[in-house]
């Protein structure tokens, strides 16, 4: 093999008349009679090899078995191509007359073509994932992240961030997610944990007075996926020392912006928006609100209680609440279009989806019978509702109502445009109850994790109103897709304990599980806080994919499995024997 002297996308008209070297793979190849041509590609682009039969026919002859996804090397010639310029190609000002071809390897027929435009189930994709990624827009993407890496840790080094990596062998700590064991041959019968974050061990950076810690870092959670989600998948960990909340949040926009600018040329807008937790549900059904358009939740609850229509006015009675939104303009809306909406509401828990078309003519609707003049006009007030307007109802207990009507808002918006697909809406979703109850244990459990700081004045509270306590939080939040969060963390060992009886974790559960943290912070550990990103999520808003697997090089599907290289798979009764494991076989009851 002859080294190559420059890349297939490297080759402009100056390099006109330079002998030169390409390898790479045979995108395609034509004959056009005594003269055959094949497009080389490697990951820089493409370059046009012209094969004439009467200069060189040696190598006419090996070109004549080259097919495609080849490897070959070529020597050769940079020509002109005269008139026949093809201006979508970066070198298509030129090509390359050959004087030697060597075929470096052959290519089986792929299982689809290694084109942009191929149309194949995602299955056979992640098969034979090493030629899927061989495909040019699956290679930009990665591309793209690399960029996008670089930019993240470029900003941290002006900023005098110190990168740290922390342990993937740790102890299995409860952070909302299952762990993913690890059988210990040294320690019989026990167990490390691959981390769900590097939470505990950035805090104890903190104490050690790594006062600005960056890492990118892999992470891993048994937990169900969704197109967002990956059993591991790449973090940016931040934590940072003598910081206040707004000192965070000006460090974040500080990044993203860095981050817009340098990988799409975008200027980012500052300061981003800040909403609390408790208003962003109330408004939009969701902590991680789409701001690119309007259309909030109204609370019409207190016109149900002397209704007729006994579903809304039972509703009401029994404490649950009522909700509407007005879609301007949607009256437009088929019948089907409504029923899919009514399909959206009901899989996020809701019996149905009321709703009300205001026609030039009157009122359109299933329920308005129920209703006397004066209270659907007071609803269609309360909605500000116009002719044109389609007014949607959400009825049921508070987190059904904001869960189904919050999806039926964002379907609604994809279906009517009611944003620009481009536009970026940068915003922080802050404090966020500390605590939530189980609803079918009455405990309660941490909404971020067990180490995030109590707002300063709700502190009092933890002896008499636990509910009503709010976190020193904050999530970014990009067009409705929560990016990253984070809090300021609690630093005072008297304050951990507490939070830890109020979660129900005794002290001998404490101790067995955080002790080491709850001596480190009566060590003289300082004020801090940080956040996390999700790099896999960034990286797939800033490109716009559907999934994540889009770009990460070598995904797991939805039921975490390996297509490829077959993983999770078993092992043999020697390896099982040596971890002092054995499997058992579960009868399922029929």
């Amino acid at each position: 093999m002859k080294i190559r002297t420059n890349t297939c996308g490297q080759l402009r008209k100056e390099n006109i008349g330079e002998e030169i070297v390409l390898n790479g793979w045979v995108e395609n190849s034509r004959d056009h009679g005594g003269v055959r041509f094949i497009d080389l590609r490697d990951r820089f682009g493409l370059t046009q090899i012209k094969f004439n039969e009467d200069i060189n026919k040696e190598a006419w002859e090996i070109a004549h078995k080259v097919r495609s996804q080849f490897v070959l090397s070529v020597t050769g010639t940079v020509i002109s191509r005269g008139e026949a310029v093809n201006d979508k190609m970066l070198t298509g000002e030129i090509e390359v007359e050959i004087s030697s071809i060597e075929i470096l390897n052959e290519c089986e027929t792929p299982p689809f073509e290694i084109t942009d435009y191929v149309n194949v189930n995602e299955e056979l994709r992640l098969k034979y994932r090493y030629l899927d990624l061989r495909r040019p827009a699956m290679q930009e993407n990665f591309l793209f992240r690399n960029k996008l890496v670089h930019s993240i840790r470029e900003y941290f080094y002006q900023n005098d961030f110190i990168e740290v990596e922390t342990p993937v062998l740790t102890k299995s700590t409860p952070e909302g997610a299952r762990d993913y064991l690890v059988p210990s041959r040294v320690h019989s019968g026990e167990f490390y944990a691959l981390p769900q974050s590097p939470q505990l061990f950035k805090q104890l950076l903190m104490v050690s007075g790594f006062d600005k810690y960056i890492q990118i870092v892999k992470c891993f959670r048994d937990e169900d996926l969704r197109a967002d989600r990956q059993p591991e998948f790449t973090q940016i960990d931040i934590e940072m020392s003598f910081v206040d909340k707004d000192i965070i949040l000006n460090m974040v926009e500080e990044l993203v912006t860095a981050i817009f600018k340098e990988t799409l040329n975008i200027e980012v807008s500052r300061p981003f928006q800040r909403i609390p937790f408790l208003e962003a549900m109330d408004k939009y059904g969701s902590d991680k609100p789409e701001l690119r358009f309007g259309m909030q939740l109204i609370n019409v609850s207190e016109l149900m209680h002397n209704v007729d229509f006994k579903v809304f006015r039972s509703i009401v009675e029994e404490g649950g609440m009522v909700k509407v939104i007005n879609a301007k303009g949607g009256a437009s809306l088929t019948r089907k279009e409504i029923d899919n909406l009514e399909a959206t509401a009901k899989t996020y828990g809701a019996r149905g989806l009321a709703w009300i078309k205001i026609n030039e003519d009157g009122l359109q609707s299933p329920i308005v019978k129920f209703f006397s003049e004066e209270q659907i006009n007071a609803i269609v007030a309360k909605a500000g509702g116009e002719v044109g307007d389609l007014i949607l109802f959400g009825a049921g207990k508070e987190n059904v109502v904001h869960d189904s009507l919050g999806q039926v808002r964002l379907q609604v918006g994809k279906l009517m445009k009611l944003y620009d697909a481009n536009d970026y809406h940068f915003s922080f979703v802050v404090d966020a109850p500390l605590f939530e109850k189980d609803s079918q244990t009455g405990r309660l459990n941490s909404v971020h994790h067990p180490f995030t700081m109590p707002l300063i004045n709700d502190i009092s509270e933890l002896d008499t109103d636990i509910e009503s306590v709010l976190s020193d939080s904050y999530d970014l939040v990009i067009n409705g897709c929560e990016i990253g969060g984070g809090s300021i963390r609690i630093h005072k060992p008297d304050i951990q304990q507490k939070i830890f009886e109020l979660l129900g974790i005794g002290k001998e559960e404490a101790e067995q599980k955080f002790g080491f943290l709850v001596d480190a912070l009566s060590y003289g550990a300082p004020p801090h806080g940080g956040l996390a990103f999700g790099l896999d999520r960034l990286c797939m808003i800033l490109l716009k994919l559907d999934s994540l697997r889009d770009c990460i090089a070598f995904p797991k599907t939805q039921k975490a499995a390996c297509l490829m290289s077959e993983a999770p798979s078993k092992v043999d009764a020697e390896q099982l024997k040596e971890l002092s494991l054995k499997i058992e076989q579960v009868k399922v009851k029929k």
